[in-house]
C-alpha cells in the first residue's frame, strides 16, 4: 500500500463523521514516510496540551528547579471540576507531589492537576519556551484549564472555576453542551497545535532529545497508564499493545496522540490525531480515530511503510 492509498483510506473513514479530521504519522527514529492529513491545520489541542506542561515541570526537574517529591499546594478555591481532584478532595489543606500531580495530570486528565503544574512549569510562556527549544513552532500554550472551559461557556475571568463547578452541579445538560462544537472556540487560535507538530515533539521525547533518560521513562511510563479514551487509538489494537498516550475532548474536538511500540523489532511510531467542528457522537468519533490508527499501524507493520 503506498501512503497515497493510505491517506484516500484514512478520508474515506473520516468523511462519514463530519467536521475536519487531522492525523500525522511517523517513526520515532525517523526512517520512512510521513503520514499527513490536514497535518498542518491548526486544531484545538484541548487536553493533550497537558503533554509539553508535563514535559517542561520534568525539564524543571532535570534542570534541579524541582523534584518529583516536591509538594505542591492545590488551594481549593483554584479547583477545576469534571476530574479525580475536585471531585473528591473536597477539604481545605490538600498538598500533593509532583509526581501524583503528573499521575493525575496524564492517566485521568485532571483539570486542576494541570493548572497547579502550569503555575509550578513557569506559566505558559515558559512551556511555549520549552516547546520552541525542540524546534516545534506550530504549537501554543495560552490558557490554564479553567480559563478554557470559561472561554468554551463564555464565563467571565473572575468566577470562571466556581461557575464551572456551580454549572456541573445544577445544568443537567453541562455534559452535552460540553461535547458539542461552538463556532467562536474553534475559531480561536489558542492552545492549538497541528497534528504535525505534535507528532514531531512526541518523536523529540520517544527519542531521549528532548529529556534526561530518567525523565523520558518517567513521563512516557505515566502516559502507558493513561485511562481516558481508550476506544481512541487503542479501540482497534491487539490486546497486548504497549501505548503511551494522552487525550484531549471539548466540544467538536477529539483527540488522542500517543507513541505506539510496534511488535518484535519494528520500533516506535507516533501517531497525533485530532478531530474539531464534528457534531457526531463521541462514539462515533472514537471509532473514526480507532480504525484510522489501525491502518496506520498496519501500514508501517506489514505495508510499505516497514
Amino acid at each position: 500500500m503506498s501512503t497515497f492509498i493510505l491517506e484516500a483510506e484514512i478520508k474515506r473513514i473520516a468523511e462519514p463523521i463530519g467536521g475536519v479530521f487531522g492525523v500525522a504519522a511517523l517513526r520515532a527514529d525517523g526512517a520512512g514516510p510521513t503520514i499527513s492529513v490536514n497535518g498542518l491545520e491548526p486544531f484545538p489541542l484541548a487536553s493533550t496540551y497537558k503533554i509539553p506542561i508535563a514535559a517542561t515541570i520534568l525539564k524543571r526537574v532535570d534542570d534541579g528547579d524541582l523534584a518529583l517529591q516536591t509538594m505542591l499546594d492545590v488551594p481549593t478555591d483554584k479547583m477545576v471540576g469534571t476530574a479525580i481532584i475536585a471531585e473528591n478532595l473536597i477539604h481545605s489543606g490538600i498538598c500533593l507531589s509532583v509526581h501524583n500531580l503528573l499521575e493525575l495530570m496524564i492517566t485521568q486528565s485532571d483539570n486542576t492537576a494541570s493548572d497547579v503544574l502550569m503555575a509550578a512549569a513557569g506559566g505558559p510562556a515558559e512551556i511555549n519556551a520549552w516547546v520552541r527549544a525542540q524546534g516545534v513552532t506550530e504549537l501554543r500554550i495560552d490558557r490554564t484549564t479553567a480559563r478554557i472551559l470559561g472561554d468554551f461557556f463564555g464565563l467571565p475571568e473572575p468566577s470562571a472555576a466556581a461557575k464551572l463547578a456551580e454549572m456541573q452541579k445544577s445544568d443537567p445538560a453541562f455534559i452535552a453542551k460540553l461535547y458539542q462544537p461552538c463556532a467562536a472556540f474553534d475559531a480561536d487560535a489558542r492552545d492549538t497545535t497541528t497534528p504535525m507538530s505534535m507528532a514531531r515533539l512526541l518523536a523529540r521525547i520517544a527519542r531521549g532529545e528532548a529529556l534526561s533518560q530518567k525523565s523520558t521513562q518517567t513521563l512516557i511510563e505515566i502516559m502507558k497508564r493513561c485511562k481516558t479514551g481508550e476506544a481512541r487509538l487503542r479501540g482497534r489494537m491487539p490486546p497486548d499493545t504497549v501505548l503511551a498516550h494522552k487525550t484531549g475532548t471539548i466540544g467538536g474536538t477529539v483527540n488522542d496522540v500517543g507513541v505506539l511500540t510496534l511488535p518484535g523489532s519494528a520500533g516506535e511510531l507516533i501517531i497525533a490525531t485530532y478531530i474539531k467542528k464534528s457534531a457526531a457522537p463521541i462514539a462515533r468519533r472514537e471509532a473514526a480515530i480507532a480504525d484510522v490508527a489501525r491502518s496506520i499501524r498496519d501500514f508501517f507493520l506489514f505495508g510499505s511503510g516497514g
